[in-house]
């Protein structure tokens, strides 16, 4: 995989285009309130499946030349990158408010670096731990930084039980999203002749009978309970039509797309810390909601956490030279 300064520059700008479109599904539930975390996951989901559709059949020759074990990977993606992830994540928004596990999930640059590093399949190897030590560190720096000013805010707005299983959700969420970028970087680096929007499309496809089947169980189980979610749409269907039309639009199948071309162009130790974009633009989006600036710790925090990225960009690695 070569890591030329052009590559190196274009994998970098469509890292950053996922990481903005991907900061909008921290929006969702913030603007949802009243909507259970397991409903907007499914919804999110059901809009990517049809939106991708139409979309698959405009890339129905790429589409084909995918074989059965192609498609229960796409599966596989879908279920744990997709679904469970985003119910994960709905579910500790709405139980810790959006900064908390914006940082949690924050950790990701730092996880998904060291463990696809640790477990390396590249033919070229990993990368020089020295190469990602300095990042790592300024990440987690300003990760720590942003996670003290939420904690001091706890004691004033929220419910510790609520904060902590929060907190806990957003940890299942992380271990998610580790597993998903790693694992697709795989398959897209295993199969370079396979184009990266047919198998952003893919994913969706392969999500939508699952979403489907997450709606009728949702739908029979409100049914048991009385009808509290008045569902199929909720209690404000334009808004939740439109919200999840346009995350399963831009954050859905064009995150998707431009991750998968930032992972065949970056190593994944160093795509893997470029998902701080995300965390930076649902920071950014969760403190526009609040109608707050950030408090000085938070700036610092992010002051860190651009710096993690600046010098995670300044190396060309060898080990990951063509």
């Amino acid at each position: 995989m070569s890591t030329d300064p052009r590559t190196l520059a274009t994998g970098t700008l469509f890292a950053l285009a996922a990481g903005l479109m991907w900061g909008l599904v921290f929006v969702a539930p913030t603007l949802l309130p009243q909507y259970p975390a397991a409903l907007l996951s499914v919804g999110r989901y059901l809009a990517f499946g049809l939106i991708a559709l139409p979309l698959a059949w405009w890339d129905r020759a790429r589409l084909a030349q995918l074989t059965r074990a192609d498609w229960l990977e796409a599966l596989k993606l879908a279920a744990i990158g997709n679904l469970l992830y985003y119910l994960l994540l709905a579910a500790a928004i709405q139980r810790a408010g959006g900064p908390l596990p914006t940082m949690i999930i924050g950790t990701l640059p730092v996880v998904i670096a060291l463990s696809a590093n640790a477990f390396a399949r590249d033919r070229d190897g990993p990368l020089p731990w020295r190469r990602l030590g300095p990042s790592l560190l300024l990440l987690a720096a300003g990760i720590a930084c942003v996670n003290q000013a939420e904690l001091a805010r706890l004691d004033r707005d929220t419910d510790l039980e609520r904060y902590v299983a929060g907190a806990l959700l957003a940890v299942g969420a992380v271990a998610c999203w580790t597993w998903y970028p790693i694992r697709n970087a795989r398959w897209l680096r295993e199969h370079p002749d396979r184009h990266s929007r047919a198998w952003a499309t893919a994913q969706g496809v392969a999500t939508l009978p699952l979403a489907a089947l997450g709606a009728l169980a949702l739908w029979g189980w409100d049914a048991a309970q009385g009808g509290a979610m008045a569902l199929p749409l909720g209690p404000e269907p334009l808004r939740f039509v439109a919200l999840m039309l346009a995350i399963g639009l831009f954050a859905s199948w064009l995150g998707t797309l431009c991750w998968n071309e930032a992972s065949q162009r970056l190593p994944p130790a160093l795509a893997g810390q470029l998902i701080v974009f995300e965390t930076l633009a649902a920071m950014a989006y969760a403190f526009v909601l609040r109608a707050q600036m950030p408090a000085p710790l938070v700036w610092a925090g992010i002051a860190l956490l651009l710096a993690g990225v600046a010098w995670a960009l300044r190396p060309v690695p060898r080990a990951a030279a063509g």
